[in-house]
């Protein structure tokens, strides 16, 4: 398996093992000032899961990893994208990632009536941000309103740096902000934000379900389980499938605030659509019986851990998508379903061979790297059949242009 958090062959330790030191562990040594931000972030969890009798759930645990001011992963400065970073997103390998999904942001746009805006949740480097607004341009809508929804304002500053470096022209039209606008018009993109949310765990041994979270010994973080509430129950339940054939011990993870998260963008969009691009799959492949240690995995100089208790705070910690429960939720909120395929369809539906074959050959080194990164979004052994696209509209016209989702569309299978 591979995704675009993934370059290099995996490393790592099993759950509730001892952290290994560099010289252990295989792994790049972070330095001595990263190893001091780590060190802090954990003397703080300790802290707490010592405040809460000695167990916090994994979510609460991945929330801080991950967003803790200052010191989480998002949150400390420390390089996220890129070859010094951790890992590398789709719009950071080729910008006609960009101008593809253009192609069925603008579709939406014109549909929507009013002023054109996009907003965009978790814009990472900047680099979608970029292309789109630059591409949609070239559709006629130069007056796009683009709003970033970001909380880290070590990412702003980046996405603020990486827009004015590409359009200096434009950066003027784009604006920051800490929530989503209480009621809006337009379309809302979602590029690898759903997996950074975190996740409550649990292991089901045939005969009773466990919370599986976070403990420590002698402040080494590791995990720990307790006897299942009625919410993780619940959760568990929702997922459609028949635990009775799940191979034991089995070991998932559950995502409360994907559903949470979408109700909240429904309630507040009075006509649009939204477009999610991650990896992911329907709940019957998600929780197949044989996938025994769920999706939970941690990346670190593109490498793939199994071990989210490594240096926390300089490791990404993320999980696939159960798209059959977000579905679910976003019919409850009374979104409709738009479409969903892999990512290669959508990216081939709307073009990307297209804006492939348009690029001038004279330099055929730049050429050949671009067709190389097309290769890699569309390949079924690279990003093409793991990411998965899926949209949902409100108040959209009939008439509205679903390119996109013009062949392959695999809405059944969620259901």
């Amino acid at each position: 398996m591979s995704d675009s958090r993934v370059s290099n062959s995996a490393a790592g330790t099993g759950p509730g093992r001892t952290p290994p030191g560099p010289a252990g562990s295989g792994l790049p040594d972070p330095g001595p000032e990263a190893v001091a931000v780590s060190r802090e972030l954990t003397s703080r969890l300790v802290t707490e899961i010592g405040q809460a009798a000695g167990w916090i759930g994994f979510d609460r645990y991945m929330a801080k990893a991950l967003y803790e001011p200052g010191l989480g992963y998002y949150s400390n400065g420390k390089p996220v994208f890129g070859p010094a970073g951790d890992f590398v997103t789709a719009p950071e390998l080729t910008p006609l990632f960009g101008a593809a999904l253009s192609r069925q942001v603008g579709s939406w746009l014109a549909a929507c009536g009013g002023e054109p805006r996009v907003i965009e949740f978790g814009a990472g480097s900047g680099a979608l941000a970029s292309q789109l607004l630059n591409a949609l341009e070239r559709q006629g809508f130069g007056n796009l309103r683009y709003q970033i929804v970001e909380l880290s304002g070590g990412l702003r500053r980046l996405q603020h740096q990486s827009i004015a470096a590409r359009l200096p022209s434009m950066i003027g039209q784009v604006e920051w902000l800490d929530t989503l606008p209480s009621s809006f018009r337009g379309v809302v993109i979602g590029n690898e934000l759903l997996d950074a949310m975190p996740v409550r765990t649990f292991e089901w041994d045939g005969a009773s379900l466990a919370e599986v979270g976070v403990t420590h010994d002698q402040g080494r973080l590791q995990w720990g389980s307790r006897a299942a509430g009625p919410e993780i129950e619940q959760l568990v339940a929702g997922s459609g499938v028949d635990r009775a054939d799940w191979h034991l011990p089995y070991r998932s993870e559950v995502c409360p605030q994907q559903a949470a998260w979408i109700a909240t963008v429904a309630a507040a969009m009075q006509a649009g659509a939204i477009l999610l691009l991650d990896y992911g799959f329907p709940a019957r492949e998600y929780y197949h019986p044989q996938r025994v240690g769920g999706t939970l995995m941690s990346h670190y100089r593109h490498r793939s851990l199994t071990d989210p208790f490594l240096w926390p705070g300089l490791q990404d910690i993320t999980a696939h998508v159960d798209f059959s429960r977000l579905l679910r939720a976003a019919e409850a909120a009374g979104l409709q379903p738009l479409g969903y395929t892999s990512q290669a369809r959508f990216l081939l539906n709307c073009g990307l061979l297209d804006e492939l074959d348009a690029l001038p050959r004279d330099e055929q080194r730049l050429w050949f790297s671009q067709a190389q990164a097309v290769q890699r979004l569309v390949s079924e052994a690279e990003m093409g059949e793991l990411f998965k696209a899926i949209a949902f509209g409100k108040g959209m016209p009939a008439s509205a242009s679903l390119p996109g989702f013009a062949e392959g569309d695999r809405l059944a299978a969620l259901r």
